[in-house]
């Protein structure tokens, strides 16, 4: 009975558009306060115990790194040099924005981050060389949603946090999740290229390829560095975000030098307002995910969920078909914090392995970026391209049925999630 008005007030809320952090702070508190007859008190410890965790300092250094790379000359030598790589093959361009996309997301850690850096530059170019205009569009909005996926990723460090797993392994984890996606979209930007005849005609001299390549070359050392250290045991993933902010700094002011403070300050101005916003959500969250922990209910969900569903497998599509209708109804990044640990016993139950449910709940993430109302990817595409939210929504439909056939192939093949982590950790 009481977790049934603890879930009719949640859902209450949510339904008058109340921002998700609120609703989940004042269900907490309107529990606590009149049912459990609690001390408020109690709800300002757990607030504050939600963010007491050295994890979390890489959140806002990932955001910022990303952002400074975004708005600096990073991105576009990383294009430069993709193009110079694969541009003159058959979709050659578009091939060449999926790996820029792939090797930003090593950088930034962050979905509309890499949106903005790599689809400014390639979605008008792209248009540029006679690609389809809806189908540069949803490259590009898709593509960028790789940043969540392949390492360092801000919603793996939050999923590492609240399911109590090693950031490092789920970054591994990511890895080649990450570049199957990647090859999947230049597979399908190849066949369209093939079918409407698009290719690119710029051509490269040896010096001008030399030079794209030394200018390119800071750039593309920097993911190197932060999984080389992380993989290699030289820093912890928190330690590696602060060196990509110092690296990206470097980089853009002393070697590229077309970063002024001016500009750096605003960077620094939107990096702090987003990292409160999304801290903020994490305690509220987190002071959420507690009191259903000592309601019981992830040992109560679980009894319910195996006494009716024999099968992990048909476990796995239940859970992957609710988290892609939830994409579209709620922030799933929010979604995930709070849905991962409520089923914690049952995928013990299940023997789920947790690092691959992680990767799982990220492909997720994936699908619920690229979805409205709250796929924040569109309105990116939105402002760069000056379309509306239905043009850019239907011209990511196809790469959203690309993604759900990854998805599914990921969740019931767990090697490729599993491979790395059990190589390098020699399990």
């Amino acid at each position: 009975m009481n977790l049934t008005i603890l879930f009719l007030c949640f859902f209450a809320l949510l339904t008058l558009s109340i921002p998700i952090s609120i609703v989940l702070v004042t269900t907490t508190a309107i529990y606590l306060f009149f049912i459990a007859k609690t001390p408020l008190t109690s709800l300002i410890q757990q607030l504050f115990n939600g963010l007491d965790n050295f994890v979390l300092l890489g959140v806002p250094f990932f955001i910022l790194a990303g952002n400074i790379m975004a708005e600096g000359a990073i991105s576009e030598r990383l294009v430069n040099v993709m193009k110079l790589v694969i541009g003159r093959v058959t979709g050659g361009l578009a091939m060449a924005s999926v790996m820029a996309c792939i090797f930003f997301a090593a950088i930034s850690g962050s979905s509309p981050a890499t949106v903005i850096a790599i689809g400014s530059i390639m979605m008008p170019a792209l248009i540029k060389e006679g690609y389809g205009e809806r189908f540069s569009i949803g490259l590009l909005t898709s593509s960028g949603s790789l940043g969540i996926l392949i390492p360092p990723s801000i919603p793996m460090i939050l999923y590492a946090l609240v399911m109590n797993i090693s950031v490092a392994e789920i970054f591994m984890a990511g890895f080649l999740p990450g570049i199957f996606i990647g090859l999947c979209l230049m597979a399908y930007s190849y066949i369209m290229a093939k079918k409407h005849g698009w290719y690119t005609k710029t051509r490269y001299t040896l010096k001008e390829g030399l030079k794209i390549i030394k200018d390119g070359l800071w750039a593309m050392c920097l993911p190197f560095i932060v999984l080389g250290g992380i993989y290699g045991g030289v820093f912890t993933p928190t330690e590696a975000a602060a060196v990509s902010v110092v690296y990206a700094l470097f980089v853009e002011l002393f070697v590229y030098k077309e970063l002024n403070l001016k500009r750096l300050l605003n960077i620094c101005k939107d990096s702090a307002i987003l990292s409160g916003c999304l801290l903020f959500i994490l305690s509220c969250a987190m002071t959420f995910i507690w009191l259903l922990t000592v309601e019981q209910l992830p040992q109560k969900l679980a009894e319910l969920i195996i006494t009716n569903v024999k099968s992990r497998w048909v476990f796995l599509l239940s859970i992957n078909l609710v988290l892609l209708i939830i994409g579209g109804l709620m922030d799933i990044v929010t979604a995930v914090i709070v849905i991962s640990p409520i089923l914690v016993e049952t995928l013990t139950r299940y023997d789920i392995n947790f690092v691959h449910f992680g990767i799982i709940m990220i492909i997720n993430i994936e699908c619920g970026f690229l979805t409205p109302p709250f796929g924040l990817n569109l309105f990116v595409s939105m402002a760069i391209m000056r379309k509306t939210l239905v043009e850019v929504g239907k011209a990511v439909l196809p790469f959203i049925a690309l993604f759900i056939g990854c998805l599914f192939t990921i969740t019931y093949l767990p090697k490729i999630s599993l491979i790395l982590p059990e190589l390098l950790l020699k399990r």
